[in-house]
């Protein structure tokens, strides 16, 4: 998702799935049937909004899809290209113009993409095509997977082309598209367990004018790294060599998993050694009890105790409690520095303990520890403090 739009998502979080809605459902009918006379905008809009207030935002985005399928052509190219001619027109700059009553544009392009994901397969030029029209307007990487998928061979060398297009969106949805493990979308196992075909792609994108196309290239290595550390590895090696401040950044980005882990290869090939000459000389925690929606505080003190100046990566750890007593570690990027020999440095940090939609909290003793090149140093516990719900 680009991340204007992430952004807005963001600050719709509640409730997240009124994303989808009655007017967006309207509006696509409505640009629908200004363009084809005969769609049953009645039937359509009775079929995408049934029991629409009890469906989460997938299932509201699926519906939205499934109407589409319904109610469009049954002549599946006519049918894309009906839902081309809905879009927005496009500004000199090759975004969008921001006149919605020109075109369709935004989160409703979600289940336009997975109609052509489902109906499309069997008129892939058509599909990708159209695709292609469709992630200018917002995104297409979820629809685009079931292509690589299915025809992975096929939809690749459509995707090489798409990494030299003159629009950064669609030069995004080339490495986004293939990244083999994207979070909400299809995990392509092909490229999970080789990722080389996707290789040129990313390649080709490494040095691209924009950082939203930079960050997609780094995502997708972040992803390849996962199953295949030493490939990424030598990749960073490579890429490191003469590179411009924006391709550092990239591969930073990209290894920021490995270096966490405190991954040999990844460390040297950024210019960080495995093994630091770095003392904790001290480890504060300011705050061993903490409410829940409060932060733990915590200050380190490093020392180098090495004869030449080095680069250090400083995260931090967080062992969480689980519901069944165990606890289960969050690595979290802090900061990379250089020390001289015999630099001492003083840091403090605060850790926000508040509710997110990605983790469940639970009280007990809770861990925060300090690591440097992925090395742990040490640290202390934490109580976490959560008042149970009152009763009605």
């Amino acid at each position: 998702m680009p991340p204007a739009e992430k952004k807005r998502a963001e600050k719709k979080l509640e409730p997240f799935k009124e994303l989808f809605n009655r007017p967006l459902v309207l509006d696509l009918a409505a640009h629908i049937k200004r363009r084809w006379k005969d769609f049953d905008e009645k039937a359509f809009i009775a079929a995408a909004l049934k029991d629409f207030k009890t469906l989460e935002m997938k299932a509201r985005a699926n519906q939205i899809a499934t109407a589409l399928g319904a109610y469009l052509p049954r002549d599946v190219p006519r049918a894309l290209k009906l839902l081309t001619s809905t879009l927005r027109p496009l500004d000199k700059s090759g975004e969008p113009v921001k006149d919605p009553a020109k075109g369709l544009a935004g989160m409703v392009i979600w289940p336009m993409g997975d109609y052509v994901a489902r109906h499309g397969v069997a008129h892939v030029n058509a599909a990708l095509a159209t695709l292609r029209e469709l992630t200018i307007r917002s995104t297409a990487e979820f629809a685009i997977r079931p292509f690589l998928a299915r025809d992975p061979k096929k939809t690749l060398a459509v995707m090489k082309g798409w990494a030299k297009d003159k629009n950064r969106h669609v030069r995004r949805l080339a490495s986004e598209g293939s990244r083999p493990r994207l979070p909400w979308g299809l995990r392509l196992k092909t490229f999970v367990t080789d990722p080389k075909p996707i290789l040129p792609i990313l390649e080709t994108l490494k040095d691209d004018p924009s950082d939203y196309v930079r960050r997609s290239v780094a995502n997708s290595l972040n992803d390849i790294a996962k199953d295949h550390p030493e490939v990424v590895a030598s990749i960073a090696a490579k890429w490191m060599k003469g590179a411009s401040k924006e391709r550092k950044r990239l591969v930073r980005h990209a290894c920021r998993s490995l270096i966490k882990s405190g991954h040999k290869g990844t460390l040297a090939a950024l210019g960080f050694s495995a093994k630091p000459d770095v003392a904790l000389k001290a480890f504060t925690l300011d705050t061993p009890t903490v409410k829940f929606g409060a932060h733990a505080a915590f200050t380190v003190e490093l020392s180098s105790t090495g004869k030449a100046a080095q680069n250090i990566v400083l995260d931090y750890v967080v062992h969480h409690q689980k519901k069944n007593g165990e606890t289960t570690p969050k690595v979290f990027k802090w900061k990379t520095l250089t020390l001289k020999p015999g630099d001492t440095v003083r840091l403090d940090r605060r850790h926000a303990l508040r509710a997110i939609t990605t983790r469940s909290y639970y009280p007990g003793r809770h861990r925060v520890d300090v690591k440097v090149n992925g090395l742990t140093l040490g640290g202390a516990d934490f109580d976490l403090l959560i008042k149970p719900p009152k009763n009605p």
